[in-house]
């Protein structure tokens, strides 16, 4: 969903006690994120579905959203591994809110369509208490990044090199600097890059 970004955006009074927008995304080596391309393994669904559990709420752009409602489907009829269950019940459980222009309803009673701004919403989401805003679509993460509003990435890059394809890291409008804060590692031999914004002072 196109944001309207206003021309005089109101500085937000950062708060210990507010949440942290968090972009957690799969990636390949060349930055390749089309979400077909990594095979998740088990320890990367356990990962997810931790992640999910300590979130507050989930943002996606409709595109994303349509895609993960496979995981919609296993509720009623689960898999035979135990992981990729247990990732679907933790997705159906978090609240999610979706941002598009032409759907109508999102068939999902944990998800709900945006009504504002993604701008706004994010600002409300802060304010009422939201300790943990995850970001989980493409879209979104570069509007926000733009708006200056992204304070952590967990990049999750998979060792594969994917060739052309959807760069996670385009029309981005200005640099941001952040601080490689630990990794992740798994056996599969996909790392998670935890990067934190740095707070310039001024």
């Amino acid at each position: 969903m196109a944001i309207r970004i206003p021309l005089y955006i109101p500085t937000l009074e950062i708060k210990k006690n507010m949440g942290k927008i968090i972009a957690a995304f799969n990636m390949t080596i060349d930055g390749n994120c089309d979400h077909r391309i990594p095979n998740p393994d088990q320890e990367v669904h356990e990962h997810y579905a931790d992640l999910l559990k300590r979130a507050d709420v989930i943002l996606y752009g409709r595109k994303t959203f349509e895609l993960m409602k496979y995981w919609q489907n296993l509720i009623d009829e689960p898999s035979d591994v135990k992981s990729r269950n247990d990732f679907a019940e933790s997705i159906d459980k978090i609240p999610k809110i979706v941002f598009s222009n032409s759907m109508l309803s999102t068939g999902w009673e944990s998800a709900k369509l945006a009504n504002t701004t993604l701008y706004d919403q994010v600002i409300d989401l802060k304010e009422q208490g939201s300790e943990v805003i995850l970001v989980g679509s493409r879209s979104l993460i570069i509007q926000l990044l733009n708006l200056n509003l992204i304070d952590e990435f967990q990049l999750c890059i998979f060792p594969i090199i994917a060739g052309p394809g959807l760069q996670l890291f385009e029309n981005i409008n200005s640099r941001t600097d952040f601080t490689l804060q630990h990794l992740k590692r798994f056996n599969s031999g996909a790392v998670i890059h935890y990067y934190s914004k740095i707070i310039l002072n001024t």
